[in-house]
């Protein structure tokens, strides 16, 4: 699947210092000016994952290959952005192109870091949403008002959302958290609105309070979707070999990096689980929709295999671990054949059997 996650925020939040620190080098410029960052930065991050490596030594093969993820650093928003300020335009055509939204606000001191915009992290976040709402606005406005005075499509049920839709955006509610019937989730895809997109927060937070981390509170209470964060600790972290990042880590005393939460929480914002293939040839991690069914997880390795799906012979990973693999699973009897019906579970091992 080719996922993207766009990087968004003020200037000077941290951005490109966090794209850098995902992808391990500098590949952004990330200097203490307003829009070092022009042009969107792309970048593939590998799926931190620490099943691969225990799967290909039960199948013997030196072949692992992680799931994947694109981060894309866009260019810093400021107030004013909709109506063609800084860069507005051409930033919010590339949050369009994005499947979700990572937020960064700036939740560190340092008055060394130029200040453009940015006051304090719930006002920062509440910029970037205005201005996206203002995107939307125009574009449904748009559309209510190429057809209004047309006396047949003015009464269908598209219209009737899309004034209803209007509404709510004038309030300033983000469309990704309407409770919508199935039919009207339809309707609110084909506007392909900035503030439907998926989105996270990232606190981007001092040195020292990355190690009280537990303990920080961010300024919107009920906010379930924040990750506290020092980008320059993780770029830090980033230029480690493998082994000293770990000790890092304890001295920080934190378990996971803030960049494995980073990606834990795009896939869980985009409803996202991983299965595994698993033989001499690699070990493998795809990437699927959580409740995908087994001839759409076949689909994801190759197009034939979902269009000549026979059936989807099954190990879950703890009982593919503790037997060895396929043989002594199967002899144990838990290879499960699975037809097209199948819900993927997450973290199953996989064989699919298909004609040609």
């Amino acid at each position: 699947m080719n996922l993207s996650i766009g990087i968004v925020g003020l200037p000077n939040v941290g951005k490109s210092t966090l794209f850098n620190a995902l992808l391990g080098k500098k590949v952004a410029d990330a200097s203490n000016y307003p829009f070092c960052t022009i042009d969107p930065n792309v970048g593939v991050v590998e799926v931190p994952d620490d099943k691969l490596p225990v799967l290909a030594k039960i199948v013997k093969t030196t072949k692992i290959i992680p799931a994947a993820i694109e981060f894309v650093d866009i260019a810093g928003l400021v107030k004013g952005a909709s109506e063609g300020e800084g860069l507005g335009n051409k930033f919010l055509a590339n949050i369009r192109n994005c499947d979700a939204i990572c937020h960064i606000v700036r939740s560190f001191s340092d008055p060394n870091v130029i200040r453009e915009g940015s006051t304090d992290p719930k006002s920062d976040f509440e910029i970037i949403c205005a201005e996206l709402i203002i995107k939307d606005l125009e574009t449904v406005d748009k559309f209510i008002s190429g057809i209004k005075n047309n006396p047949i499509e003015s009464k269908t049920k598209k219209f009737a959302f899309a004034t209803r839709l209007k509404a709510e955006l004038e309030k300033g509610v983000l469309p990704v958290n309407l409770s919508l019937p199935d039919e009207e989730k339809q309707m609110l895809r084909e506007f392909f609105l900035l503030t439907a997109k998926p989105y996270f927060i990232v606190a981007n937070v001092d040195e020292d309070t990355y190690k009280e981390i537990s303990n920080f509170q961010f300024p919107i209470s009920n906010e379930k979707t924040i990750i506290p964060i020092s980008a320059k600790i993780e770029f830090e972290l980033s230029e480690l070999p493998p082994e000293d990042r770990e000790s890092y880590l304890k001295e920080l005393g934190v378990e996971k990096s803030g960049l494995e939460r980073v990606i834990q929480k795009a896939y869980e914002t985009l409803s996202l689980q991983s299965f595994y293939t698993a033989g001499v040839k690699e070990a493998r991690a795809w990437t699927i929709s959580a409740g995908s069914k087994a001839p759409q997880a076949a689909g994801v390795i190759h197009t034939d295999f979902a269009r000549g799906f026979i059936m989807a012979e099954i190990v879950s990973y703890p009982d593919f671990v503790a037997n060895g693999g396929w043989e002594g699973a199967k002899t144990k009897g838990l290879l499960r054949h699975e037809g097209k019906d199948y819900l993927m579970h997450p973290d199953d091992i996989v064989e699919f059997r298909f004609n040609v």
